[in-house]
């Protein structure tokens, strides 16, 4: 049998083709007589559009030009609400919307043309802000404005306000940012009536730009074919966002006939594509002199911009997430996505749980002070603990111990000695303040709910005729790592050496429907469907005699080829079930939220530079119980890059919006953090193995998405003595909190 590989840093099964360049992108692939695809955009907000005109001077006729009256099937992007066209043919809703597009066999005459189309446009007034979207200074959708709201409650809050020794609130805000993956979104189409429609591109859900091509062509299921290209990262901003533009190549290949490619540039796929919903959050929560909480009243809102997309999915887990990781007898959280003619907001990595996550953690500091106790032994008084409940009503199984990660966490970043030294700092510096901050959370691995249930997920492997076992999952590589893992999985169930397991490319035509690559799923739920299936191979092989319960890579091999040429293909296909006990309320919205949560601890050591007023991380010690680590490296990977992204959402990243418009859109003004500006990130990890797990691992993507922010954010407060509650925190916020003593953020 082949050793141990679970918990092994293998090599990367994708690595050798991408550092060596031989992996091929949407933009290296090129087919017979193909043409560029350009999108031409609304130049305005919100508006009617009366008329186009095309400048003097261009070859129209070359052209192959769609608008909304050639869409063969329906104008709208199968996803959730269904309320968003391909192309805008009456009204505009935000900037950059998609009016006509173009195709020509030069690109550079393409932009020349696109930039030739002008629109006459009536303009309508239009909101850009929260609290202009409640007050209904225009209703720009459905009757209020609102798509989505969610109502959590647990115990009865509205008896318990007298008792509390204290009333404390506070108001919390976060902005938008930019998913900014290395490759920009790109798709090529290749489209007909006779034999349908296949697209290749840059995705994280192959099935998804499926379902959406369906409905905007309307041909049967299998008349659409998606592939998944290599892919330069997502961070969400590829999870829905391919639809749209797999769908305008499409149209343009379906009207000219010939193969199309479309291939954003940095600043229109800034400007147009989707961002991390913008935040604001209220709380006031009832506490004993004991620090005690008693309730919390939270209200949670997010901007979803011009349409629905995943807005009701983004909201629910910020909802569900908002009490964070604490025992509140009596809790209320009101939430809604509101509309605004901003673009619309769509995935990002933590998916809402980085803005309610945030607000808590900032506000239980407050709590902290209001009360005359350390922010640390008031989340020790209150932390969940085994037989305890979330605000959704969901008992905690697991053995996690909150107390023991927060101590741990500490002294690995030596907290308390460095919170004294930094005291004794402080009162002399004159030129620049430290500080030292924490956060505790969680973050629900797997779809919310019934999501799993509803997805039904299906893994298929099956042996090939060299032997080796190729796994058939939809999930996509998008630089997280995710072949490796699959291959170490399948490799470790079945006791063979790694080099013996390939992944298929994802491809609609030949990979069953496994689920979206989001949500902290990939590992945790699909790969123990890798796992299952892998297992149904070895039971097939061993039940037929033709392997034995002892075997070396070579005897599964020869195994496979025997029942190959004995019986034909080999396969085994694994559907997701849900774990014993797991049982959600949509209605109620209680119930077992996610199958199990992954637990943190984040600590942030900063300094703020009193000429300047910029704040930079000096140190961060990122500790989380995630199960069992399949592979060391890669899961440390992926805690590095999220914190190193939350950095920039705390600190740097500033969407600048100009009438709904996106302004700085380019890497030269869209500030994010580089390596001369991250802190050493030092990576633990507690291990608790979940049972329905593959080999006990949990989901880890989205988790440091959600702690840095406010552990720098408190570590900062800890340095300068005011409160600040809005990221990103820029200098100029800052120096106005500074300069007036008090929190204007």
């Amino acid at each position: 049998m082949q050793k141990q590989l679970i918990g092994q840093p293998i090599l990367r099964k994708e690595g050798l083709e991408k550092v060596t360049g031989r992996a091929r992108y949407v933009d290296d692939l090129t087919f017979p007589e193909m043409l560029h695809g350009v999108t031409v955009r609304s130049p305005i907000a919100r508006g009617r559009i009366l008329g186009i005109s095309f400048g003097d001077g261009i070859p129209w006729h070359e052209f192959t030009i769609v608008t909304a009256k050639d869409i063969p099937g329906a104008n709208c992007v199968a996803l959730i609400l269904e309320d968003q066209p391909y192309l805008a043919s009456e009204v505009i809703n935000h900037p950059e919307e998609p009016i006509l597009l173009l195709a020509h066999a030069d690109k550079y005459l393409l932009e020349e043309a696109r930039r030739a189309i002008k629109f006459d446009i009536e303009p309508l007034p239009a909101i850009f802000s929260i609290e202009d979207s409640l007050q209904k200074t225009e209703v720009i959708w459905g009757e209020d404005n609102v798509f989505k709201k969610f109502l959590i409650e647990k115990g009865n809050v509205d008896a318990v306000w007298s008792q509390a020794d204290f009333i404390v609130e506070g108001e919390y805000e976060t902005g938008a940012q930019e998913q900014l993956y290395i490759e920009t979104n790109g798709m090529i189409a290749i489209a007909n009536p006779a034999e349908g429609v296949t697209v290749w591109g840059s995705m994280q859900c192959p099935y998804y730009v499926h379902k959406a091509l369906i409905k905007l062509f309307g041909l049967e299921p299998k008349k659409i074919r998606v592939v998944q290209a290599t892919t330069g990262g997502g961070f969400g901003g590829k999870e829905e966002y391919p639809s749209i533009i797999a769908g305008h190549a499409a149209l343009l290949a379906w009207k000219s006939g010939k193969p199309v490619k479309m291939i954003y540039d940095r600043a229109e796929d800034m400007a147009a594509t989707t961002k991390r919903h913008p935040s604001r959050t209220r709380i006031r929560t009832a506490v004993t002199k004991e620090g005690k909480l008693l309730a919390a009243e939270v209200d949670f809102t997010i901007d979803g911009g011009a349409y629905a997309t995943l807005s009701s999915v983004v909201l629910s887990r910020g909802t569900i997430h908002a009490a964070g990781p604490y025992n509140w007898p009596n809790v209320r959280v009101h939430s809604r996505a509101v509309a605004t003619n901003h673009p619309p907001h769509g995935a990002f990595r933590g998916f809402g749980a980085p803005q309610s996550i945030f607000a808590m953690e900032r506000h239980l500091n407050k709590v902290a002070q209001t009360v005359g106790v350390s922010p640390e032994e008031l989340r020790r008084r209150n932390f969940l603990k085994p037989g305890e409940t979330t605000s959704t009503g969901q008992v905690i199984h697991e053995r996690i111990d909150l107390d023991a990660l927060l101590t741990r966490a500490l002294t690995l970043s030596n907290y308390h000695a460095k919170k004294q030294r930094f005291a004794e700092f402080n009162a002399e510096s004159a030129t620049e303040k430290k500080g030292i901050g924490f956060a505790t959370f969680m973050h629900g691995a797997g779809f919310t709910g019934s999501g799993e249930v509803y997805l039904a997920s299906v893994v298929g492997a099956e042996a090939t005729e060299t032997g080796k076992v190729r796994v058939l999952t939809s999930n996509t590589e998008i630089g997280q790592g995710s072949l490796t893992i699959f291959s170490q999985i399948a490799a470790n169930a079945l006791g063979i050496d790694v080099s013996q397991i390939e992944i298929a490319q994802p491809d609609t035509a030949n990979v069953p429907n496994s689920g979206p690559t989001v949500a902290s799923r990939t590992t945790m739920i699909v790969g123990k469907l890798v796992e299952s299936a892998a297992l149904g191979l070895k039971q097939t092989l061993v039940g037929s005699g033709l392997l034995g319960e002892t075997y070396s890579t070579e005897d599964f091999a020869a195994a496979c080829r025997a029942h190959l040429t004995k019986h034909g293909e080999l396969k085994s296909f694994s559907k997701y079930e849900p774990p014993p006990g797991v049982h959600w309320d949509d209605e109620k919205y209680q119930g077992e939220a996610y199958g199990t949560y992954a637990w943190a601890v984040y600590v942030a050591e900063v300094t703020v530079d009193l000429a300047t007023y910029e704040a930079r991380v000096d140190d961060f010690v990122a500790l989380q119980e995630v199960g069992k680590v399949i592979h060391p490296v890669l899961a440390a990977g992926q805690i590095e890059g999220g914190v190193a992204q939350a950095i920039g959402y705390a600190l740097y990243e500033n969407v600048v919006w100009q009438n709904g418009r996106m302004i700085n859109n380019q890497m030269t003004n869209y500030i994010m953090p580089t390596s001369a500006d991250l802190p050493p990130i030092r990576v633990y990890f507690e291990e608790l193995p979940y049972a329905f797990g593959p080999s006990g691992a949990k989901g880890i993507g989205e988790l440091p998405m959600d702690g840095p922010a406010p552990a720098i954010l408190n570590a900062i407060e800890d340095a300068i003595g005011s409160p600040v509650n809005r990221i990103p925190l820029l200098p100029e916020t800052l120096m106005k909190v500074m300069t007036a003593g008090v929190a204007n953020g």
